[in-house]
């Protein structure tokens, strides 16, 4: 794949048409008056169809499942897989917070559950999650562990009766203050001495109001207004066996290789949400550069701006390339790896940062301000090298692949 078909060209027409009509007239409520993101995206739901679509892939998924059958590998909104990154992209032109909650309500959120779950558990809470009818957060980083969030994690589970008895801190969770369900993971308690870092991992659902959990008000954060971010605080919550997903301790691809599994496909999939960033500010460099005046011509005539928008080029079009690769082999039923991921989250963040910041330079002290767009797009892209692990573990995460090659 070297470029977008004439279907998904249309797709990115009404794409951008949604965004200037429902998503730009509410910028200032979602970055600076604390507006939630839902409403909007139940909205896109509803206008482009995800939800049936969403409920038509859940089904299968669900069949699947109840016939003993592995997982299909899709997204757990379905269908093309070029149309979902579409989605990412152009909604990342606008939002990158928008995108951070979606995503993690409906990808990693609800497809922990309906991975892991039994056919109950999926039908429970995983159906209401895929559909956006209810809010899903994501919990495993904590205040201590960070880049170290297995074996640093904290979170006890310890074995009550029928049940588990919960207690710990989950810190940065994205849709943390308003999730109506958390996919929370913790180490078992078994009270026999054992090491805390080579402790089991169990992950568990929760939902809102339950006796002993707490959920933060949203954090203050330099980016990303459109995402809620907080904490989770739980003592001494009880929940029974129905909670813990698969119903069992030992649920193959459980705990470790669960949260292993998520950190894949949202490393990859961080690549469209840069190439959103990317795309933004080099068109708004391009247009700033053919109009602004300096000295009786416009500042696109200066070489070092040429520089700047080239170096800008070269990154959209690495990125680019990056997210077709990943279309491919997702149509292939392709797996990527690890350390794959890695490389590919480590060069379309700081291609991301880079660009962001050079469309800063270029707009100088106008881009400074709210009122020009860059100045959101470079704080939100910011935090693409910190989440989902520090640009420092992606270089631990390829270079100990090479090694062990």
């Amino acid at each position: 794949m070297y470029d977008w078909s004439d279907e998904h060209r249309a797709i990115i027409d009404v794409m951008r048409r949604f965004v200037d009509e429902e998503i730009r007239p509410h910028l200032d409520d979602l970055e600076h008056n604390g507006m939630p993101p839902y409403d909007i995206i139940r909205k896109m739901y509803q206008v482009f169809g995800l939800k049936e679509m969403a409920k038509e892939n859940f089904a299968r998924a669900l069949e699947r499942k109840r016939n003993g059958e592995a997982p299909a590998r899709t997204s757990s909104r379905g269908g093309d897989p070029a149309a979902q990154l579409i989605t990412t992209i152009e909604l990342c032109r606008v939002s990158l917070g928008l995108v951070t909650s979606m995503g993690v309500s409906t990808g990693l959120a609800a497809g922990t559950i309906n991975k892991l779950g039994t056919p109950a558990q999926m039908e429970r809470w995983g159906l209401d999650l895929v559909t956006m009818d209810k809010v899903g957060a994501w919990a495993i980083t904590e205040p201590d562990s960070g880049s170290d969030a297995l074996g640093g994690m904290r979170t006890t589970a310890k074995r009550d009766g029928d049940g588990y008895v919960l207690n710990g801190q989950k810190t940065w969770i994205t849709n943390g203050p308003y999730a109506d369900t958390i996919v929370l993971y913790a180490k078992l308690d078994e009270g026999d001495g054992t090491d805390i870092r080579d402790r089991k991992v169990l992950t568990f659902v929760l939902d809102k109001g339950m006796d002993g959990l707490v959920q933060s008000k949203p954090m203050r954060k330099m980016g990303q207004h459109g995402s809620p971010t907080g904490e989770v605080f739980l003592t001494d919550v009880f929940v029974g066996k129905d909670r813990l997903l698969g119903e069992t301790e030992d649920t193959p691809g459980g705990g470790r290789q669960s949260a292993k599994d998520n950190f894949v496909q949202e490393r990859v999939g961080m690549a469209a949400m840069a190439l959103g960033v990317i795309d933004e500010c080099l068109k708004l460099s391009i247009d700033y550069a053919k109009n602004r005046m300096l000295w009786g011509k416009p500042i696109g005539d200066f070489q070092l701006i040429q520089q700047k928008l080239a170096h800008m080029e070269i990154h959209r079009i690495n990125v680019r390339n990056m997210v077709f690769t990943h279309i491919e082999r997702s149509m292939n039923g392709a797996p990527t790896s690890f350390a794959e991921a890695s490389a590919v989250k480590l060069y379309a963040a700081q291609a991301a940062c880079q660009v962001a910041d050079d469309a800063i330079q270029i707009f100088g002290g106008n881009g400074y301000v709210a009122e020009y767009r860059v100045e959101q797009l470079a704080r939100d892209a910011r935090v693409l090298r910190i989440y989902a692990g520090t640009d420092e573990m992606q270089t631990v995460a390829i270079a100990k692949d090479l090694l062990r090659s």
